[in-house]
């Protein structure tokens, strides 16, 4: 396996998105709805030890938006959470969440979250496919779409679920250099998980893990 060094210009823009369609599809894996199915990807990436040891089995699907905006030099649209969700208060994650039982797919589930959450049209979306699907310690089974997004899209937050949404350039997540393995105790255990800071954002746990995930499918296969 070759990787290729995604700050070649050569890589990015247009090339990015045709790489991106040459190595992922919309085939829904049936481990997202079944937990008995082997998932590959998620919180264990680094330990595949503390799976068992955390006594955690995810099960609740979900489905987020991996938007990248079709520039000269693609940015990835990321939110800040309120810090009164839930789930993942306060951190940098993709547009999305649970798939409900009106949503027809994922992608469904992944575009109507992103216009509840951050306004973005689903008309300026164009589904590119699927990364590998993504098991959290939070009890969430999550399948990231990949898709362009044109570059005169507006947002309006939704305040009770979204602090702020930014891009951070595709270059920068891109690039191995800046995805930096840190380490802290979660419910007694010892976890690792990618960290890739940008500006004054914190990017790392699953956000980050997926975006590792990106990184791998397009530019290591």
């Amino acid at each position: 396996m070759t990787a290729i060094e995604p700050a070649d210009p050569l890589t990015l823009g247009h090339a990015f998105f045709d790489r991106a369609r040459d190595r992922l599809d919309m085939a829904v894996p049936p481990a997202l709805t079944d937990p008995d199915q082997p998932a590959t990807r998620g919180d264990i990436d680094l330990d595949p030890d503390l799976w068992a040891a955390a006594g955690v089995i995810p099960a609740r699907p979900a489905a987020v938006l991996i938007g990248v905006v079709d520039r000269p030099e693609p940015g990835i649209i990321l939110t800040q959470r309120t810090t009164s969700l839930p789930n993942h208060a306060g951190q940098i994650a993709f547009p999305g969440g649970k798939i409900d039982p009106i949503d027809a797919t994922p992608l469904d589930a992944a575009l109507r979250e992103a216009e509840e959450e951050v306004g973005l049209d689903r008309r300026l979306v164009d589904p590119i496919g699927y990364l590998d699907l993504y098991c959290t310690f939070s009890g969430f089974r999550i399948l990231p779409v990949v898709s362009r997004v044109a570059p005169g899209y507006t947002l309006t937050l939704n305040p009770a679920e979204v602090e702020d949404a930014f891009e951070v350039p595709l270059a920068f997540l891109m690039d191995k250099q800046n995805h930096a393995l840190h380490s802290r105790d979660w419910k007694g255990l010892r976890r690792r998980f990618y960290v890739m800071p940008w500006q004054e954002r914190y990017i790392w746990g699953v956000t980050a893990g997926i975006l590792r995930n990106l990184y791998e499918r397009v530019y290591e296969r």
